[in-house]
């Protein structure tokens, strides 16, 4: 097979894999658990299907976006309907990860016994994780202990959960559908009784239940986790509404929300196990929708194809596959295998600009809005470059690169979306689609750079010490690479920093300030700079560069995610106690390799020769 064909071959391949999780049947079930997660609720401020509610949360809550029950894994969306529609069994659900040693033993937990608990089994404490809880989040993020930060969470976990069993009905309430007919019964005895004006001993033992009843329904209005109830023909946009609320605004009885009374049956319906009554409930609500809030509908069905698609999940497994025939070649020496590798690194860059693509229409905002935002644009825009440059060095090493960085930057927002929802609502600062389109991405830009030479450097770190008898056209190659990959990012990151300037003039008041973000966007361009001038002076040669292109991964790495570690400036967001440690092993492990390019290529090759 020519290498043409071989690379079609592959390419479509790779595809076809990518496109199978949102093309493949989805698991058998009488009930009609997609059409459910299709449908658009109000939640943090956005509108987003149920399905991403139940993801985030149950990400949330347990670090996956499953739950094993009884030997079958349970989908995000089932567990969200047992937990809100059959509290009692999702009680039982080990759902809930507690791994500090301290927790365990406020809770009275043995160690060693899994690091998934059910609620039953913390609900006996909640009172203490409370009362810890409170105390630790009086004091500042950086003055907590280990245990005051996992009770915290714990906290934070258990909060959502119980806002969660008590958005549609009260744990312990009966059937739904009749408490809400005994309510629209009570409210018209009411009102008969007032317009009578001859109040009676039952008409007065009737406003006594209304009243109790109110008072739940009142419950369920703060409680509610989210808001399932689209605004009506001739409402505001912004008035949407859970199912309390419903029940509570002026009126109800009389002019209750359709969705209302559906979703009341289609809680009884799922408490029964009538998957025929719960089926026809969901594909009303969804006709509804459709018809009455048509953008909310499409938003949702787009997002749950998204959430079903899982572009980056496929991203990262086609980068690495075009990373391990990069391998393949190098060992082989084969072009058509080389031709294979280039496919798949293609089609993963395809898939990971799909998933870019699918986030911005999504949140109708630039493809970078926060950290997790710009760690997938990062990946994509390092991805890019190492593949033009492939066209020019057809050697591998660019698309290895390319494939290393686009894995690894989707594998850190992987973990970076385990927080909850990553499309939230933006800080009020940057809520302007014109400077995220320009700044912030154009600095972005510059970080990828920045990135994909450290990745050649230490490419070419390796190969110095682990090839025997390196080819000389190689390691040029590699340089020249390195040192084209650098003026493009100092390009970039220094237009970036004079237009981040210019949005600083206009937010704050001025041009700049010396924040920590700032400083940090000005040490890459110094850098990057400082490497070109070197090498133009003559100050370094071939391993100088290199050097130094490692070194200016740790000061990328500091400037992206260290300044916002430091809790102060007008850039401190997206704080995470675990990313520091993470940030000081990396920056160990490129210093590392800095020290180990200083030493004499193949370096225990000598000390062999030298003690024989």
């Amino acid at each position: 097979m020519s290498s043409r064909r071989l690379f079609a071959a592959v390419f479509f391949s790779a595809l076809a894999l990518a496109a199978w999780p949102a093309l493949a049947p989805a698991p058998k079930s009488g009930f009609d658990l997609e059409g459910f997660g299709r449908l658009p609720v109000l939640e943090g401020g956005r509108v987003k299907p149920i399905d991403t509610f139940a993801r985030n949360t149950l990400l949330v809550i347990r670090s996956k976006q499953t739950v094993r029950v009884d030997g079958r894994t349970l989908s995000a969306t089932r567990w969200l309907l047992d937990s809100a529609f059959k509290p009692e069994s999702s009680d039982t659900y080990a759902a809930f990860v507690v791994d500090d040693p301290e927790v365990l033993g406020l809770l009275g937990l043995e160690q060693g016994k899994g690091r998934y608990f059910a609620y039953w089994q913390l609900e006996p404490k909640r009172d203490e994780i409370n009362r810890q809880a409170q105390a630790a989040d009086s004091l500042p993020a950086g003055g907590r202990s280990r245990f005051q930060e996992a009770v915290l969470a714990l906290d934070h976990r258990m909060n959502l959960y119980e806002r969660v069993k008590n958005t549609f009905m009260a744990s312990g309430q009966g059937d739904p559908v009749m408490d809400l007919a005994f309510f629209q019964a009570m409210m018209t005895q009411a009102m008969d009784s007032l317009k009578s004006g001859k109040p009676s001993k039952k008409s007065a033992a009737t406003m006594g239940a209304l009243d109790a009843r109110m008072q739940g329904y009142q419950f369920l209005a703060e409680a509610a986790a989210f808001k399932s109830l689209p605004p009506r023909p001739g409402e505001p946009e912004e008035s949407w509404a859970s199912f309390g609320e419903a029940m509570t605004r002026p009126g109800a009885a009389l002019d209750l929300h359709p969705g209302a009374s559906v979703f009341a049956r289609l809680a009884s319906a799922y408490r029964a196990g009538d998957a025929a009554a719960f089926n026809a409930a969901v594909g009303e609500q969804t006709v509804w929708t459709r018809a009455n809030a048509p953008t909310a509908a499409s938003q949702a069905r787009v997002e749950a194809l998204y959430n079903r698609a899982q572009p980056f999940i496929s991203g990262m497994t086609l980068y690495v596959i075009a990373l391990l025939l990069v391998f393949v070649s190098w060992a082989t020496r084969r072009e058509d295998i080389a031709s294979a590798a280039r496919a798949a690194a293609w089609a993963a860059f395809l898939v990971h600009t799909a998933g870019l693509l699918a986030r911005t229409v999504l949140q109708g905002r630039p493809p970078v809005t926060n950290l997790y935002s710009s760690a997938v644009f990062v990946g994509w825009g390092a991805a890019l470059v190492g593949l033009f440059a492939e066209r020019i060095h057809r050697r591998g090493f660019a698309v290895a690169g390319a494939s290393v960085a686009g894995f690894a930057t989707l594998l850190i927002a992987h973990h970076l979306g385990s927080s909850g929802d990553t499309m939230e609502m933006m800080r009020a600062v940057l809520d302007s689609n014109f400077w995220l389109a320009t700044h912030v991405i154009t600095v972005t830009i510059g970080y990828s750079g920045t990135y994909l030479a450290g990745l050649l450097a230490i490419a070419w770190i390796v190969r110095r010490h682990a090839v025997s008898k390196p080819d000389a056209a190689d390691d040029k190659a590699l340089v020249s690479l390195t040192y084209g990959v650098l003026a493009f990012s100092l390009f970039f990151s220094f237009i970036g920093t004079v237009l981040g300037g210019i949005w600083a003039d206009q937010s704050w008041g001025r041009f700049w300030g010396w924040d920590p973000k700032e400083n940090g966007a000005l040490l890459i361009v110094l850098w990057n700079a400082l490497i070109l001038h070197m090498r133009f002076a003559g100050f370094v040669r071939q391993r100088g560069i290199m050097m130094m292109a490692v070194f200016g991964n740790v000061i990328t790495s500091v400037s992206w995610f260290g300044v916002n570690m430091l809790g102060i400036g007008l850039h401190s967001y997206g704080f995470m106690d675990s990313a520091f440690w993470w940030l000081l092993a990396f920056s160990v492990s490129q210093l590392l390799l800095i020290a180990l390019a200083a030493l004499p290529p193949r370096f225990w090759s000598h000390a062999r020769q030298a003690d024989a």
